[in-house]
């Protein structure tokens, strides 16, 4: 198992009250899998999947990543856990405003040091900006682009370092449908190709139909966990 939860809880302390966000999951995901975590507002998806990102702390129980227990890991040590295996899509985008579209893309690579030629890095950075059909807007800075276009971009800086799990809030929120579907497409492409884990929270139908299982959350408990047979 590429992740695997056991007992997990987060609960958020509000003055005098406590909010049980997520109730005890149980939770194992296999490498190369293709997930899709859903529920309505308030259900502990977002939660879950910053705590599977390692962007937030859990209460209590134990979440395991590639084979380490999180809870045994320093801050350095998760620093690298994160930059040398995750990917992120978030769904505001959080690309730097005085990077272009190019250099917002290359940047993972850089810090990472998964690629350290440069022409190398430059390959790998426009081969995902043609894919997510924005090799037109590569010098543009974020604000001279659309939110949809800020989206691809966000999606092609997950990709670049070719992690081991990307975790996608909501990816094709911004993405009209002809677009959304080239990326879920690329998505799943890398996923066969380069066993990839795929992990989103979303409400897009169509993601569901491509998971290898959808795991529906309710009021902080995986309610049900379908597989779909692919």
């Amino acid at each position: 198992m590429i992740i695997s939860i056991r007992n997990l809880w987060k609960i958020y302390h509000m003055g005098s009250f406590d909010v049980e966000a997520l109730k005890g999951i149980d939770l194992d995901i296999s490498e190369g899998e293709f997930i899709s975590v859903a529920g309505p507002s308030g259900s502990g998806k977002t939660t879950l999947m910053n705590i599977i990102g390692l962007i937030d702390n859990f209460t209590r129980g134990s979440l395991t990543v590639g084979g380490l227990e999180i809870n045994k890991q320093n801050r350095s040590e998760l620093a690298k856990l994160r930059r040398e295996m995750l990917g992120y899509v978030f769904q505001s985008f959080n690309l730097l405003p005085v990077l272009n579209v190019f250099e917002n893309v290359e940047l993972p690579l850089i810090i990472s040091g998964k690629i350290k030629n440069k022409s190398q890095r430059r390959d790998r950075v426009n081969y995902l900006l043609e894919e997510v059909g924005l090799t037109d807007r590569r010098r543009h800075i974020p604000t001279e682009l659309s939110g949809g276009q800020q989206q691809r971009v966000a999606i092609a800086r997950a990709l670049v370092t070719s992690p081991r799990i990307v975790i996608a809030d909501e990816p094709t929120a911004n993405l009209d449908s002809q677009t959304g579907e080239k990326v879920l497409s690329l998505m799943k492409d890398i996923n066969k190709n380069e066993k990839t884990t795929f992990i989103f929270s979303t409400h897009d139908p169509q993601i569901w139909k491509m998971a290898d299982h959808v795991i529906f959350l309710q009021d902080g408990l995986i309610k049900s966990d379908t597989t779909q047979g692919q």
